[in-house]
């Protein structure tokens, strides 16, 4: 017979899908964000519930909140120690596998800027841009009243929409980078592609696949493109950003994701977790980037 503990599983369980999405938007990171929803099902499952209406919404509230203090002790954890320095990258002061992940999510153009927002800002400006909460649902979260709210919600909108112009002009760029890579993988030429720090990584399921975690150095990289399905990608948009995906019968398998720094590829992240696709909202397109 189930218990009070296998129904509130259930209930968090048929949430989890959304509560991974708003904190990975807000966090940035895969890993973070597992651990702070992980934080909510503790925090849910030791709370009485039995007067809450909108289940899913308490959920989002607490996963919020659990982000909120994640990004203020990364700040503080930033402005306190000076160790860390060497390590950070000069432009975003994020750890490159960090800035990987949240570039995968909301483009590299927008990493720069949603790391420059303070946390407030970044909660309110994701829970009500890119999940429709209402002001007044996100005053108590960040701690002000619903027209402060607004204001860094504003505040930070017109940051990232300043972002997205300059995203905009260099889409055209990452196009022509990404065909080259597709061209080089069928004639293996990536000498001109390639940084030469270059690392492509994959996931859990990518390495379940047959394919190493981590591949370090151009020439080891250009090998393993040659060798896997990045020849049978066809592009796409990840998040808005070119990119390649590997699909059988129009279902995505492997996402390619790209890091670019200048005109050479740095990083590729493979992706082939079915729930790691899906966060990518990917769109197959047609060989010279139009929909099919």
């Amino acid at each position: 017979m189930p218990t009070e503990h296998d129904w509130l599983a259930e209930q968090f369980e048929a949430n989890r899908g959304h509560l991974s999405a708003v904190a990975f938007r807000m966090l940035g990171s895969a890993a973070e964000a597992d651990d702070a929803v992980q934080e909510a099902w503790l925090r849910f499952s030791g709370a009485d519930t039995r007067q809450v209406e909108n289940l899913g919404g308490w959920l989002t509230t607490v996963v919020a909140r659990v982000c909120l203090d994640m990004l203020r002790r990364r700040n503080s954890r930033r402005e306190q120690s000076l160790e860390d320095a060497p390590r950070l990258t000069a432009d975003t002061g994020l750890d490159p596998e960090h800035e990987a992940m949240l570039g995968e999510s909301v483009g590299l153009a927008l990493l720069i800027v949603l790391q420059q927002l303070a946390p407030s800002e970044r909660v309110a400006f994701v829970l009500h841009d890119m999940f429709g909460l209402p002001f007044e649902e996100i005053a108590p979260i960040v701690g002000r009243t619903p027209t402060t709210t607004r204001q860094l919600a504003s505040r930070a909108r017109r940051r990232v929409q300043a972002a997205g112009k300059d995203e905009d002009a260099d889409v055209s760029a990452q196009r022509l980078i990404v065909d080259a890579f597709r061209s080089a993988a069928w004639d293996g030429d990536f000498q001109a592609l390639l940084d030469p720090q270059a690392v492509l990584r994959a996931d859990a399921a990518g390495v379940a696949m047959g394919g190493p975690a981590l591949v370090s150095g151009p020439e080891a990289v250009a090998e393993f493109v040659a060798a896997r399905r990045a020849r049978a990608a066809r592009p796409a948009l990840l998040n808005g950003a070119p990119g390649l995906v590997w699909a059988t019968a129009g279902e995505p398998r492997v996402a390619f994701c790209f890091t670019l720094n200048g005109n050479k590829i740095a990083a590729i992240d493979l992706i082939a977790d079915a729930d790691g696709i899906r966060m990518l909202h990917p769109v197959l397109l047609r060989a010279d980037w139009t929909t099919p």
